[in-house]
């Protein structure tokens, strides 16, 4: 949230804070969220710009479309294994791994 609708809130009474903080995670817990998000969003621009479908992605990875989409949302069942397996079969490298965690 910006600072100046962040400092307009506290000013009507409302406290701001991070979905960590909301959500009680730890730092450690908060940075892994964070990691994979970045990982998801990664996998969908990858699959995006390559004009795959989620269903031939899922064959490629031997998976379903559904879980594919549960991927690129970053949804709780889904594994860091499984997001890296997805963007190693779309053609990412350790580099680009790394670009996605680092937010680049």
């Amino acid at each position: 949230m910006r600072e100046r609708k962040a400092a307009r809130l506290r000013e009507l009474g409302w406290r701001t804070g991070s979905a960590a903080d909301f959500l009680g995670l730890s730092p450690e817990e908060a940075a892994y969220v964070e990691v994979k998000l970045r990982l998801a969003e990664g996998l969908r621009r990858r699959r995006a710009e390559q004009d795959l479908t989620q269903a031939a992605l899922a064959e490629a990875v031997g998976s379903s479309q559904s879980r594919v989409a549960k991927m690129e949302r970053a949804d709780a069942t889904v594994s860091l294994d499984l997001l890296i397996r997805a963007l190693l079969s779309l053609g990412a490298t350790r580099r680009d791994l790394a670009r996605m965690i680092e937010g680049k």
